[in-house]
């Protein structure tokens, strides 16, 4: 009998966690992610915003001062990125979180459709990573911006240039 009763609170359990499952798996489903947007963090504001509206052709969308600039977001179509001082996160976010902030740069990969305009924008930018083709399709180069965060550029290969 026990071990009948065991069989059966292991079913009733096996079961029970099966339907959890599936419920939390079906409120994920129906959850609709509008927009994911990086923040970026830096030590200033000041020296990005030349960089995403007069070379790369964003609009400033949010400025919050703090100081000068606590945080900015810049938006082209439905590309969005926005950049927060480090002293701005150190007065609003939990002390783990402030703690992290300063521990290293952010890696960008940003689908474009023009390379070749984009490598004109950046001429006198340091180039992180020369133009290649890569193996995955895409002709990419990198760049550093200049809050420190690394940004690569790339655009799918057609047929006829592989």
């Amino acid at each position: 009998m026990r071990s009948l009763l065991t069989a059966f609170a292991a079913l009733f359990l096996g079961f029970a966690f099966a339907y959890g499952r599936a419920n939390q798996t079906q409120e994920i489903k129906s959850m609709n992610v509008k927009r994911i947007t990086p923040v970026l963090l830096v030590k200033e504001i000041e020296p990005v915003i030349p960089f995403w509206v007069d070379r790369l052709g964003f609009a400033k969308t949010i400025e919050v001062p703090d100081g000068n600039n606590g945080f900015v977001a810049f938006q082209k179509g439905t590309a969005e990125v926005m950049y927060q001082t480090y002293a701005s996160v150190e007065k609003d976010a939990p002390k783990e979180v402030s703690e992290m902030a300063r521990k290293g740069p952010t890696y960008l990969y940003m689908e474009v459709d023009n390379l070749e305009a984009v490598l004109a924008a950046m001429k006198d930018v340091k180039i992180a990573m020369p133009v290649r083709t890569a193996f995955y399709g895409m002709k990419e180069f990198s760049v550093q911006d200049p809050g420190g965060h690394f940004i690569t550029f790339a655009q799918p290969v057609s047929a006829s240039q592989k």
